[in-house]
């Protein structure tokens, strides 16, 4: 079932290999382990994808991309993952992160108001950033370790499941 669900969901692999911005990677692409759905590529992609989103940078598909060929996981999903964090979850994701970050330094949370620009991230990273990077780092760490032993079991379960459902079609045919 994981297996199925995943293929309908993902890009042909081809149409994501002719893809320009992905030609510095050249021949690495062609690797097959990146785009096999197993329990180990699927279980290490979701890992990675969840770390990365963590990650406050704007490239972490990029990452993840990088990752998913240096751990010989599937690619595809590892880039997927990544947009648990998109334009509307970053502001609460990242806000949870540096509260649990000034918690675990022994910090005050600061009042702040966010501002999109560059000034306001530049004097910021003083002030917020030891927090929202130890928060950021730990929340990574902990939900790819959850998202790897997840999909694992999810992929044990349906695994063991569709195995049990053609024992039990095998011997209602058996006379």
């Amino acid at each position: 079932m994981p297996k199925k669900l995943i293929q309908r969901c993902l890009p042909d692999h081809h149409k994501i290999k002719s893809q320009k911005s992905l030609k510095i990677f050249g021949s690495l692409l062609h690797d097959p382990n990146l785009w096999h759905l197993n329990r180990k590529s699927v279980a290490g992609a979701f890992a990675l994808g969840l770390f990365n989103a963590f990650i406050p940078v704007p490239f972490q598909m990029w990452l993840s991309a990088a990752g998913a060929i240096l751990f010989r996981v599937n690619l595809p999903l590892a880039v997927v993952i990544v947009w648990l964090t998109n334009p509307f979850t970053i502001p609460p994701i990242f806000f949870g992160c540096y509260l649990l970050g000034a918690t675990v330094l022994g910090q005050e949370p600061l009042q702040f108001h966010f501002q999109l620009s560059w000034d306001w991230l530049v004097q910021s990273m003083g002030t917020i950033g030891p927090s929202l990077i130890v928060g950021c780092l730990i929340c990574a760490t902990f939900f790819s370790i959850l998202g790897y032993f997840v999909m694992n079991m999810v992929w044990r379960f349906s695994v063991k499941k569709n195995w049990q459902k053609r024992q039990t079609k095998r011997d209602t045919k058996l006379p």
